[in-house]
């Protein structure tokens, strides 16, 4: 069964190319025009991931992003213009899972599609011999990608389970910030510091009773980050 991928951007254009671009690779796209489409596609087609602009009539792509992680944990690349850099973090904030600028390249574009579909579609490829890791409180189902803290279960994006998943599995070891970023993307070109570091406040904002003084997911200053066990 194909992929399919909801384009989503005002400007008719830019859709109509990415739409191409995606058919040429073997993914279905949708189409939408605004975020209050976006939304009523979801409900009626099954999506895999989504291309959602941020400058948008109507509903923005940060308002539709709030929306959509109500009750979706599909992967979210948001399209953002150069000047909306402060959007992008918001973007990630709230669950994101990646950004590209434009104006962009078509071939950056599909590899990142490319690399969160294989993520989110294989995220349980990874061979463990147990299907629980359990750190303290913290409990990580890889079967089901379920987590929970203290009995309670934590809804996690497929991009925050995947580093809270890497950093479990290797609990005391420090993973620099591109190093998660290899590992969890599966590729070798580096992200943003920061990008990372909104990553793993966003993780510490679920996981944590007081993500100022985390318990499991900590800081190491200058080097990486660890969970702590």
């Amino acid at each position: 069964m194909k992929n399919t991928v909801l384009v989503v951007d005002d400007d008719r254009e830019i859709v109509e190319s990415i739409a191409i671009f995606l058919k040429a690779e073997g993914y279905d796209a949708e189409r939408a025009y605004t975020g209050i489409e976006a939304l009523d596609v979801l409900m009626s087609k099954e999506i895999h991931l989504i291309l959602l602009d941020i400058m948008m009539p109507e509903l923005d792509g940060i308002q539709t992003l709030m929306k959509i992680r109500e009750s979706r944990n599909i992967p979210v690349i948001l399209i953002s213009a150069k000047s909306e850099d402060s959007d992008k973090i918001l973007g990630l904030n709230i669950g994101a899972d990646d950004y590209v600028t434009k104006p962009f390249n078509p071939s950056e574009l599909i590899a990142r599609v490319k690399s969160q579909l294989r993520r989110y579609t294989q995220l349980g490829a990874m061979e463990v011999v147990s299907n629980k890791i359990e750190i303290d409180g913290l409990i990580l189902d890889t079967d089901s990608k379920a987590v929970y803290v203290d009995g309670e279960e934590t809804r996690l994006t497929p991009i925050e389970y995947k580093i809270l998943e890497l950093l479990c599995k290797n609990p005391n070891r420090v993973f620099s910030a591109d190093e998660i970023y290899s590992r969890v993307w599966n590729e070798t070109a580096a992200i943003n510091d920061n990008t990372i570091a909104v990553h793993i406040r966003h993780i510490r904002e679920k996981i944590e009773i007081n993500p100022k003084e985390p318990r499991y997911l900590k800081v190491v200053w200058g080097i990486g980050y660890k969970v702590q066990k």
